[in-house]
Formats: structure tokens, sequence, C-alpha cells
């Protein structure tokens, strides 16, 4: 295996093993055993295991950029873009369940609180486009004038207890569900 393949592979079984077990519940040893490494080799790739979960995140993070930014309709009015993100990122997080696992566990412990006050506030380069549009949203008042962290709850909020109920199988969410769920979410924030 060469050296992207083994990089690749600690990845893969460390996304794996943190879905299934938590941060706590994955220790290197097992993402080592996981992967078919030995516990030496992912010290090559990563300085330690905080670094490997933020490395992670970073990556997944980029994974979808591409999904929310296919066919984003710029020029169009503020629902219809929020339409097509909640709906873009709902079909990227069902059909990614262990990425969606994983950035949900991220953004539920320490590791995550730091990035995610960051992007709300506007502290961290990335994908800002959501933070762009509430902005926009309310400058135009289509929008209600609410803290920012307010908006993404309201509107995201629900789009991640979707997303967790539909990978347990709570609910299989059709893309015509899908579609009526997140007008439900524009409900939620428009004026």
């Amino acid at each position: 295996m060469d050296k992207s393949g083994k990089r690749g592979e600690i990845v893969r079984a460390a996304l794996e093993l943190i879905a299934e077990h938590g941060f706590h519940g994955a220790p290197m040893a097992m993402i080592a055993d996981r992967a078919g490494v030995g516990a030496g080799t992912i010290y090559r790739y990563f300085e330690n295991k905080e670094v490997m979960i933020t490395e992670l995140y970073c990556e997944l993070e980029e994974r979808i950029y591409p999904a929310l930014h296919a066919g984003y309709p710029a020029e169009k009015p503020i629902r219809e873009r929020f339409m097509h993100l909640g709906t873009s990122l709902l079909r990227y997080f069902i059909g990614s369940p262990l990425d969606f696992r994983f950035l949900e566990q991220f953004h539920n412990s320490p590791y995550g609180v730091e990035y995610r006050r960051d992007k709300v506030l506007g502290n961290r380069e990335g994908c800002d486009v959501f933070r762009d549009l509430f902005e926009e949203g309310v400058a135009q008042q289509v929008i209600k004038e609410l803290p920012l962290v307010l908006l993404f709850d309201l509107a995201f909020g629900p789009l991640l207890a979707m997303a967790r109920d539909h990978i347990l199988g709570f609910i299989q969410l059709k893309d015509s569900l899908v579609v009526r769920c997140i007008k439900a979410c524009w409900d939620g924030i428009k004026r």
C-alpha cells in the first residue's frame, strides 16, 4: 500500500470508528487495527489524535462544499437559495451517514466548539454561504432579525434532527419529503 493509500485507510477507519463509538471510544490503537497498519504508522501522518480529528473535520467540510455549490442559484431570491442549500445539505447527509455522524459529534464536542463559534461569527474562512445568505436576508428584511446563531439553529437544527432520524431508520426521507421539510425550516426563519 502506498503512502497516500495508508493515510486514506487510516482516515476511513477513524471515520468509521468515531461514528460508531465516539471520539473517546475510538483509541488510536483501534483505528490502526481497523486500518490494517501498525499503531506507530498513524503518527507518521498525524501528530496526535486531536490533529487527526481536526484534519478529518476539515476534509469532510471540503467534501460538502461542492455538494452545496453545485447548481447554486446565486442570483435568485433568498428563499430559492435557502431551499437549494437546505436540500443539498440534507441530501448530502442522507447519502453520507458516516460523515454526518462524525460532523454531528465534532460540532457537539470540545473539538468543534471553537470551529463552530468562529464559523458563525465569521472569524474562520471556509464555506460562508449560509452566513452570507442569512445576513443578506436580514438586511433585505426577508429573514427574521435574530442573532446569527439562532438563525442557524432554527434553520438547521431541525435539518440535523431529520438527517439523524433518517439515518437511524425512524423515517425514510424521499425527495418530496425533503423539499417539504426544508420549506418548513424556511418558515421558521422567514419574516
